[in-house]
């Protein structure tokens, strides 16, 4: 195992170990739930869990790789969510639940793309506050749309409205399907955590493979230096719409999953607190450092309801943990502190080799 950890350069190496980070925190969590060691509470938590972690890493790849700041992801995730409910509700059992439930994860992921390349196209023309002010707008139109939406289904067809479920004029065999704002309800329960793990592996594998290919060192070079990377010939919205556009794909599974892990499923989730909340994910974790965002979505979705036994104090040690993982990530003497030890174990481990 030595040697072919080795044999290995360090960006294979560096991936390995996140894998292998997911891998075994599915093994000793399933192990606990398995022994009923995990409270009936806490098994609730653990496709949330995936879906942030999901989440935060298509964001990273915006705001880490491409460096780009977005404000608006919980819409993308709004609109993974409510399609992929909408294609279920629709199919029922047409088909087995396994093939709908992998249909309509593309089926969210699809239509969430296509809303990146949209968005895309205008936004990723413009920088910094302005391009974040944008899609924090898109955000929020998303969820007030689904607020005021009504489709229902007859052996007409599909019937659209913007006023009441009575405006829909169904039949007799007609069915309301997105109630307003009382979203969808009757959503088949597809999801769990063994599907959510196998998800964020497929997330990992997407965006890893994605920094480190050639359109990756691209994607970057852009956010480096985007006078530069136009100068030697970089096409500069290919690649920028790239990563928005699979970063509000991978958003969009996370919201399928969502939504198939709840019998009702509604906008409050995806306002703009959530997509504050991812942000938060991104930046604790390390801007750019994938790792680091699976690892900070994971502790900051549970740590909450670690704390809910402590009541009023509950929530001041949720802060005080964001600042010290903050001071740790990014303070100029914390960062100093950790190349120091990094230095001291790999000179003794130079040694130990010798």
């Amino acid at each position: 195992m030595k040697n072919l950890l080795k044999n290995m350069n360090k960006t294979t190496k560096n991936n390995a170990i996140t894998y292998s980070m997911v891998i075994i925190f599915y093994i000793v969590v399933q192990s606990l739930v398995t022994t009923g060691y995990i409270s009936n509470h806490m098994k609730g938590l653990l496709v949330p869990i995936c879906v942030y972690v999901i989440t935060a890493i298509s964001l990273n790849l915006v705001v880490g790789i491409s460096g780009e700041l977005s404000l608006g992801h919980a819409g993308f995730m709004c609109v993974g969510a409510y399609t992929s409910a909408f294609f279920s509700s629709c199919v029922g059992t047409a088909l087995p639940d396994t093939l709908r439930f992998i249909l309509a994860l593309l089926v969210g992921a699809c239509v969430a793309a296509v809303f990146g390349i949209l968005i895309g196209i205008p936004v990723l023309k413009l920088r910094g506050d302005y391009l974040a002010i944008v899609t924090l707008a898109f955000g929020e139109i998303i969820k007030n749309l689904m607020n005021i939406l009504y489709i229902g289904k007859d052996s007409a067809g599909f019937h659209f409205s913007i006023k009441d479920s009575m405006s829909l004029n169904l039949g007799e065999d007609g069915k309301v399907i997105v109630k307003g704002a009382l979203g969808i309800t009757g959503t088949p329960k597809d999801a769990s955590f063994t599907v959510g793990i196998i998800l964020i592996i497929v997330a990992l594998f997407i965006v890893l493979n994605l920094v480190n290919s050639r359109s990756g060192r691209a994607i970057m070079a852009i956010r480096d230096n985007r006078i530069a990377a136009e100068s030697v010939g970089i096409n500069v919205t290919k690649y920028k719409l790239m990563a928005f556009t699979i970063s509000a794909a991978l958003a969009g599974v996370a919201g399928a999953l969502y939504s198939h892990n709840y019998y009702t499923l509604t906008t409050k989730k995806f306002d703009y607190n959530t997509s504050i909340l991812i942000l938060v994910f991104v930046v604790l974790g390390g801007i750019g450092n994938i790792r680091g965002s699976v690892i900070a979505a994971a502790i900051l979705t549970v740590l909450p309801e670690l704390l809910r036994g402590l009541s009023d104090y509950r929530m001041l040690i949720y802060a005080i943990a964001l600042i010290v993982m903050m001071l740790f990530n990014w303070a100029p003497s914390a960062i100093t502190w950790r190349a120091k030890i990094k230095a001291k174990f790999k000179s003794k481990k130079n040694k130990e080799a010798e």
